[in-house]
């Protein structure tokens, strides 16, 4: 009765002891290469770049969906048990809890660490995590940059692809196929979108009309992840012994104040969580980017707080998950 419960801990288990597994050719790879290769055919073939993008964008859907889901079939008919194995094993390669801490953590090592006088070792390690240009970071601008990507990460290598993991698992009484089985083209459907936002959805002269669709579904897929992450984070504030009353007024006050309309609800949470504030300006690329400020300056920023962050994001990940099998028992009984 539980036993893709207890298959999906499994994979949360996996990730926690191991991380990702380097020596095993990672799908969002294989899914970059498959962007590549459409981009370059489409943009060939179509007459416009909106069509291109938009072809370029099923395409990869389809044959990432459609591959894993044709690799997880032919296996289970020479061995239903090694199908389920290396479901669990591709599950398991599209979360990213310990990578994510691991990233965070080096960033407070380098803070506190007998070099600490100087930065740009922390100024090194934060650069792998983040985007912006790290090279004109003072200390507290290097621990608000891991607070903020990893808040934001939450939701892309957490929640989201267990989310839509969890989902797939809805369609298992009506088609009669293994949940694990649904659940992995969730999570890999998901990672496909959010690996073509990353590539192919920048807003400058090459990629700003053939990114859009790419970056329009990623908006929408990420809706319901990013508010239910947000929310859950209340909660885990509590039980970290953070200021949950200020996560909610700071997550209803400034979940919206970002460019893109899911990235703030994680960061507004965490930063009322832990009385800082933050966004604010970054430079990328040379340029300086003001965005808007999250949070309330209760707190004055430490390296300290990247620990209190990655403990919130685990314990509010915890019950994300928690939560979506509470309801996917209850939306099972009412399928069934």
């Amino acid at each position: 009765m539980l036993f893709f419960e207890f298959q999906l801990l499994l994979t949360i288990v996996l990730d926690l002891l191991f991380g990702d597994p380097r020596w095993f050719p990672h799908p969002v790879k294989i899914i970059g290469f498959f962007c590549n290769t459409f981009e370059k055919l489409f943009r060939m073939v179509c007459s416009s770049f909106s069509l291109a993008g938009f072809f370029t964008v099923v395409s990869v859907l389809l044959v990432t969906i459609g591959g894993t889901a044709f690799i997880l079939a032919v296996l289970h008919q020479f061995s239903p048990f090694s199908a389920q194995i290396f479901a669990v094993f591709l599950l398991y390669t599209t979360v990213a809890i310990r990578d994510l801490l691991k990233h965070s953590k080096a960033v407070y090592k380098q803070l506190v660490g007998k070099g600490a006088v100087h930065l740009n070792p922390a100024r090194n390690a934060v650069a792998m995590i983040v985007g912006r240009d790290t090279s004109v970071l003072d200390k507290k601008g290097i621990v608000r940059a891991t607070i903020e990507t990893v808040a934001e990460n939450m939701v892309d290598g957490i929640t989201a692809p267990l989310f839509y993991a969890i989902c797939a698992t809805l369609l298992s009484p009506v088609t009669g196929i293994s949940p694990i089985y649904l659940a992995v083209s969730g999570a890999i459907g998901y990672k496909a979108v959010n690996t073509m936002d990353s590539m192919i959805a920048y807003k400058n002269e090459r990629y700003l009309v053939f990114g859009k669709w790419a970056a329009w579904l990623d908006d929408l897929i990420n809706f319901l992840p990013a508010r239910i992450s947000g929310l859950i984070l209340i909660p885990a504030a509590a039980l970290c012994g953070d200021d949950w009353r200020s996560a909610f007024a700071v997550f209803k006050k400034d979940r919206l104040a970002h460019a893109s309309p899911n990235a703030a609800h994680t960061e507004a949470a965490v930063a009322g969580a832990l009385g800082l504030e933050l966004g604010g300006t970054s430079v990328y690329f040379g340029e300086e980017v003001v965005k808007p400020v999250i949070g309330v300056d209760v707190e004055t920023i430490q390296a300290e707080h990247i620990l209190r962050t990655n403990k919130l994001i685990v314990r509010g990940s915890l019950l994300f998950v928690i939560l979506m099998l509470l309801l996917r028992v209850l939306l099972l009984q009412i399928i069934q």
